[in-house]
């Protein structure tokens, strides 16, 4: 009796042993009740590193503002309380935007370091800055400083290095910075809270009666967005917060009042500083649209605030094609031309605004000059839909930039302001996505009035480019002649760094400012000097920021080309762990982050867009902490959807991501760096869709990471990313691509995490709380963590630790500790 007791005993003791082992194996993460984690120390460190301060140069070459970028917000701060109106998100507090950044430190120094400290004085006492701008004659540095409860406009005097609160009570909850210097940069245009605007709307008075909408005849489809007006009291409150006085503020602080009160889309003042461009929001509000498409009145006033003409009125726009290049109807694009003293710009539809109308001409551009009594000017008529255009400061040149996203063709248009042609002089028409013959952007400058000019020497222009090329981007500056076309290189960065020219502060001799880096080296500026009109130029180094993320150091870093199975060339950037010798046998877990783009063409997708000698730099979102944990990292890995001729590339989404994934899984076999049998793929936004369709449909990994992702695309009908057909006209397509239609098909385990406050078109929370319970429902291992006050990126630094930390648990058991029983099954 006794022995069979003590086998039972220990046989039951067995059981434990192997239950127990089993459970701590197998144990399941904590849930939410455990509060905000944080990750491990190496990747905590980064995360609470001091940020490289930004940098604002003078533009001619004397001074650098530098200015101090705080770490990660707290939580609190984060989930403080927020008005989500028309589209946009309001502190109720100050009047300004609920999520904006801020630097915390102003400093000055000389842009060639004599060694001298410029201590600046009369700062406000907490620094939480904004909107930073120079004066026209770069004397002066204005910015507004953001209180809990009020917002208050601040200039800096560069000569006596003092600061001065000049207004209080500014009014930045719509776009854009609420003040503009005045041309002559002895006074400023402010927008500020209307003096007795009273009581704020009660949100809890008694609904006067249900929230009714209706179409009567004629398709008016839609996007999906966030934010949105819902009701009455919300549009009470949208009137209460836009409602806002511009002021004329001189530099002692004397306020003069413009017009009446109004809700201003914009404002902004003509060269002469005489003449304000005013666009201001209307009545009917919509329920369906963002504040950016209700309707709106254009005018210009004096500088008085009176009115001398209304431009244009321009109606609710809810009836925009889904399509791309699709417009408003009517006039749009306003702005003033920048080398005349009161003459606008702009363009209007000539196909309704629906890129589905056959016309020769997309749009107009027109002129009309102050006092506005005489017939527009028609500038240049465009073959695909207008994008702007920059103009020569003696009013001889401007470019006309047009672009049309079926073709991928663009094209800048040579014009005379002076003399318009009816048919302008090309100077490039290419395929946008080709970029090997990318020329860059036209370099412009400040006038002494303030206003961005076309940086020109005779018949010659000035071009920064990214200089794409097979071998990794080579920035550079050229000079570019418009009588025969001829671009030439005037200098070019060069191997073992990564430079890109800023900014051109004068052509003869020359001096270049550019940013510099390399694998070893942060970036830093530094300035190319001739000390002749044709002499060599001589480098002298300006800022020396220390490396941000020590921890990165020994990280080896390298830029992988391989093709996938149909010939396409694709490439990433590998990270591994410091001290690792692939030649010791040993194979690393791996890390894939990526995000899928769409081209038309296969050579365009093939081609390099990344340099091999970039500094790593680490954000809230990078893969790259976890090199730091024992894993190859393969980041930014090409996952490019092609659909050439008629074929639309999401005809064959599911096959091309496969043949991607199998390309890069296969490269680091090949390399013997990667376990093939322990790889994750993990995404943001789109990359969350592409990881959750890769796990899907595809047995190739052990585990995913899926952030912000959408999941059901039937929730977003009517087009999504660079797909252009409804759901009605492809349900298919929308079925196929849509992981939520195939969630019984799912083996792999998938981290899900999302932010409670997505504001992103189409990533509503319900995409990963639907998805979830999906999974949930048909037996697959899944976690969902939803991060409270989190909108589409996330900011709070308790959430960014914490999302990390449930990545590291996540790949730790699922990946990196992976049981064997389950790789024998896969």
């Amino acid at each position: 009796m006794h022995h069979h007791t003590s086998v039972r005993l220990a046989l039951l003791l067995l059981c434990l042993l192997f239950w127990t082992g089993l459970a701590a194996q197998q144990a399941p993460l904590p849930t939410q009740q455990q509060g905000y984690q944080r990750p491990p120390e190496p990747i905590a460190q980064m995360v609470e590193a001091p940020n490289t301060p930004a940098v604002l140069i003078d533009q001619r070459g004397e001074w650098l503002l530098l200015l101090e970028q705080p770490g990660f917000p707290s939580i609190e701060e984060v989930a403080a309380p927020e008005l989500r109106l028309g589209g946009l998100r309001i502190n109720p507090r100050n009047n300004g935007g609920s999520r904006n950044s801020f630097y915390s430190g102003i400093s000055l120094r000389k842009m060639v370091d004599d060694g001298k400290a410029y201590p600046l004085q009369n700062l406000p006492a907490e620094l939480r800055i904004s909107n930073v701008r120079w004066s026209p004659d770069f004397s002066r540095v204005a910015f507004t400083n953001y209180g809990a409860d009020d917002i208050e406009l601040w200039v800096l005097d560069i000569n006596s290095r003092t600061a001065s609160r000049l207004a209080t009570g500014l009014n930045d909850a719509y776009y854009g910075a609420p003040y503009q210097w005045q041309p002559d940069g002895q006074g400023l245009l402010v927008k500020t809270i209307p003096k007795n605007r009273g009581p704020r709307p009660d949100e809890r008075q008694t609904p006067g009666g249900p929230v009714i909408q209706q179409n009567i005849g004629g398709e008016k489809p839609s996007r999906t967005y966030q934010d949105l007006l819902q009701n009455s009291q919300d549009e009470a409150l949208f009137d209460y917060y836009l409602s806002a006085q511009l002021q004329r503020i001189d530099l002692q602080g004397a306020a003069t009042p413009l017009g009446k009160p109004a809700l201003f889309k914009s404002f902004q003042l003509a060269p002469d500083g005489q003449h304000l461009l005013v666009e201001q929001i209307l009545r009917p509000y919509s329920y369906l649209v963002p504040s950016y498409y209700f309707p709106y009145s254009v005018e210009v006033w004096n500088q008085q605030g009176g009115l001398v003409k209304q431009i244009a009125q321009l109606p609710l726009a809810e009836d925009i094609p889904i399509a791309f290049d699709a417009v408003p109807r009517g006039p749009r694009s306003f702005s003033w031309h920048p080398a005349q003293p009161a003459t606008l710009y702009w363009a209007e539809a000539q196909d309704q605004g629906n890129p589905a109308q056959e016309v020769e001409h997309r749009d107009f551009v027109y002129l009309q000059k102050a006092p506005f009594s005489e017939q527009p000017v028609l500038l240049a008529k465009t073959q695909y839909r207008y994008r702007g255009a920059d103009w020569s400061e003696d009013n001889q040149l401007a470019i006309v930039y047009e672009r049309w996203w079926k073709t991928r063709r663009e094209r800048w248009l040579q014009v005379n302001p002076a003399k318009p042609q009816a048919s302008p002089k090309v100077l490039r028409d290419q395929n946008y996505e080709d970029l090997y013959k990318d020329m860059g952007d036209l370099v412009t400058y400040s006038t002494p009035r303030g206003q961005r000019v076309l940086l020109r020497q005779g018949g010659d222009l000035f071009l920064i480019s990214e200089g794409y090329s097979p071998e990794g981007n080579r920035p550079y500056l050229s000079r570019f002649t418009l009588a025969s076309g001829a671009n030439t290189i005037l200098w070019r960065s060069e191997a073992p760094y990564y430079e890109r020219p800023v900014d051109v502060l004068n052509l003869q001799p020359l001096r270049l400012l550019t940013r510099r880096e390399s694998l070893q080296d942060p970036p830093n500026y530094f300035l190319h000097q001739a000390k002749s009109r044709r002499g060599q130029l001589v480098r002298q180094q300006v800022t020396n920021f220390p490396h941000p993320t020590p921890q990165l150091k020994g990280v080896k870093k390298e830029l992988v080309e391989y093709s996938r199975a149909d010939g396409v060339k694709l490439t990433a950037t590998l990270y591994l762990p410091e001290g690792y010798d692939p030649s010791s046998g040993e194979r690393l877990p791996v890390l894939i982050w990526a995000y899928p783009r769409e081209y038309k063409s296969a050579d365009a997708a093939a081609q390099v867009r990344r340099s091999p000698y970039q500094f790593t730099r680490v954000s809230w979102g990078s893969p790259i902490y976890f090199v730091t944990q024992g894993y190859a990292i393969l980041d930014g890995a090409e996952m490019p959807i092609v659909g050439e001729g008629d074929k639309q590339p999401n005809d064959s989404f599911v096959e091309q991501l496969r043949m991607n994934a199998e390309a890069a899984i296969s490269k680091l076999e090949s390399m013997g760096v990667g376990d093939p049998k322990r790889v994750a793929v993990g995404g943001h936004s789109y990359g969350a869709f592409m990881t959750a369709n890769l796990l899907t449909h595809t047995n190739l990994f052990a585990a995913g990471i899926a952030r912000s992702g959408a999941y059901n695309r039937t929730l977003t009908p009517f087009g999504f990313q660079a797909e252009e057909r409804t759901y009605w006209q492809a349900p298919d397509i929308y079925n196929t691509m849509s992981p939520f239609m195939h969630a019984h098909s799912m083996k792999t385990p998938l981290l899900l995490i999302h932010g409670e406050a997505d504001n992103n078109s189409g990533t509503f929370p319900i995409q990963s709380e639907r998805y979830y319970n999906a999974l949930k429902g048909h037996g697959a291992t899944t976690r969902l963590v939803m991060l409270p006050a989190e909108s589409h990126g996330y900011r709070a630094r308790e959430s960014v630790l914490h999302m990390l930390w449930e990545t590291s648990q996540w790949l730790d058991k699922y990946v990196k500790n992976r049981p064997q029983e389950d790789e024998g099954t896969r």
